[in-house]
This record gives structure tokens, C-alpha cells and sequence, in this order.
């Protein structure tokens, strides 16, 4: 027996308690500012979030690591066999909009494999939930990818960077584009067939994908980087070379098209 059940269930619980804390500081104008090197905004409530999780899940497990978009990085977390990864408030631009596309991304990693994950979008009411030996679920019921198999006429989740012609093999492939502003909810949306991929051409910060790639490979979606390689998490530089998220054939189809 193994305890990621536990894990699970404290995560779900502190997310859940974090949401609230978030929606507190929502559509009531919070301080914002932008982070140094163009890295995008953070606002007070962000902080607020990251404070109350590090506390609440650090509190309940001493001993695992903590790696947050929104605390400083040190490189004992490398030394923990587990490990908290953390967004507090993935989707700040959305949050900062009014928009209610935003939500908590909370996973445990072991030995660079997530193995209990959470993401819960608060003003949506939905919680995306899995363990390393369960299911995906949404509200506690099954979820499962899309049938789809090929790229051109797929709904996919990406940004005006990924029409690039030259970034293809042979052109643009013709998806359908479609864009949210939480990375960690774009896979969710993959994993539960309400689009069929989304990908990314830019860096990947593990804090953005680590609880989603939980859920999206437990109901059945592949999850690598551009190059079609596994993510590992907990690694010193925290970030992955791009992002393809889609069911197996499809998956397959955008590592045939696209150009590495």
C-alpha cells in the first residue's frame, strides 16, 4: 500500500481552502505589478495564496520539498525524495481581468514522478484530481480524452506563436486555435475531451504543468515536451523544452509534424 491517497486528499483539501482565499481578493482590484525579466504579472493575492498554501502543506509534511512560482527557489528542495510543486494562482492575467479562467495547481513529486495532483479553479467550481495509480477525475467522476487522431480540424488549446508556419514540417497543419489563460487548466480541458491537444512553443515551468500532467496522463493523454520526451520534475533548472498534450495517435501526428 502506498500513502499518495493521503497526499491527494490533503491537496484537495488546502487547494480547495486556497480558492477561497484567492476569490477574496478577485474582481477587488488587488495590487499588481510585473515580475523582473518580463515574466508576467503577480498581484498581492498571489502572494497571499502561496503564503497560506506553504504553510498549510509544509505544516502537515515537514519533511517534503517546496518548489512555487511565487517563492524564492533554493537548492535543498533537490535533496527531498517528495516534493510540493506549486502555482497559487495559475492564470494571473486572467485572475487580473476578472476572468475566472484562473485556478490552484498543487502536486506532489517523488523522485521526479508526480504522484498526487490538484487543480482546482474556484470561480468555476471544478476540481481535477489524480494519484499516480488512479483515475482522472472532475468532481469525483471519471474523465477521458477525445477519439481524435489527427491534427487538422483538432481543437487545440495554443497560442498565435504555434501558427508559425515555419515551425512545421510542411505548413501550417490546419487546427482549429482556441486559447485560456491557465496552462494547468488547458491540459484538465485536453484530459476531460473538451479539445483535443494543447501544445506550447515556449519554456515550460514545472509549476504550470506538474499537477495537470498527473490528471491528463491518468485519463489517458500523452504529455511530453516539443521533442516528444517525457517531463521529470524537481530538477534544478525547472523547466521543459515546449509542451504537446493529446490523446496517443494524435500525439503521434504532432511529433511527425512538427519541426525539432
Amino acid at each position: 500500500m502506498n500513502d499518495y491517497i493521503d497526499d491527494l486528499q490533503l491537496l484537495e483539501k488546502v487547494a480547495r481552502e486556497a480558492g477561497e482565499l484567492s476569490l477574496q481578493y478577485w474582481k477587488q482590484s488587488p495590487e499588481a505589478w510585473n515580475k523582473p525579466a518580463d515574466q508576467g504579472p503577480v498581484s498581492e493575492a498571489d502572494l497571499a495564496v502561496n503564503d497560506f498554501l506553504e504553510s498549510h502543506l509544509r505544516g502537515a509534511r515537514p519533511a517534503y520539498g517546496w518548489l512555487s512560482e511565487e517563492s524564492v527557489d533554493g537548492a535543498e528542495r533537490l535533496e527531498n525524495e517528495r516534493v510540493f510543486i506549486i502555482d497559487p494562482i495559475d492564470g494571473t492575467r486572467a485572475f487580473l481581468g476578472e476572468d475566472p479562467g484562473f485556478g490552484q495547481s498543487v502536486a506532489v513529486a517523488e523522485n521526479g514522478r508526480v504522484i498526487a495532483g490538484v487543480v482546482h479553479m474556484p470561480a468555476l467550481d471544478l476540481t481535477y484530481t489524480a494519484t499516480l495509480d488512479g483515475p482522472a477525475l472532475l468532481n469525483g467522476a471519471p474523465i477521458q480524452p477525445s477519439k481524435t487522431t489527427q491534427i487538422r480540424g483538432a481543437t487545440v488549446l495554443t497560442s498565435k506563436l504555434s501558427d508559425d508556419p515555419g515551425i512545421w514540417l510542411n505548413g501550417f497543419p490546419g487546427y482549429e486555435r482556441a486559447f485560456r489563460p491557465s496552462m494547468a487548466w488547458r491540459l484538465c480541458l485536453v484530459a476531460e475531451g473538451r479539445f483535443d491537444a494543447t501544445i506550447s512553443m515556449r519554456k515550460s515551468w514545472e509549476w504550470d504543468v506538474a499537477a495537470a500532467s498527473l490528471i491528463a496522463e491518468r485519463a489517458g493523454v500523452r504529455v511530453t515536451n516539443r521533442l516528444g520526451e517525457p517531463f521529470g520534475f524537481n530538477r534544478p533548472e525547472c523547466q521543459e523544452d515546449g509542451l504537446v498534450v493529446a490523446p496517443p495517435e494524435l500525439h503521434a501526428d504532432f511529433m511527425a509534424q512538427l519541426r525539432n
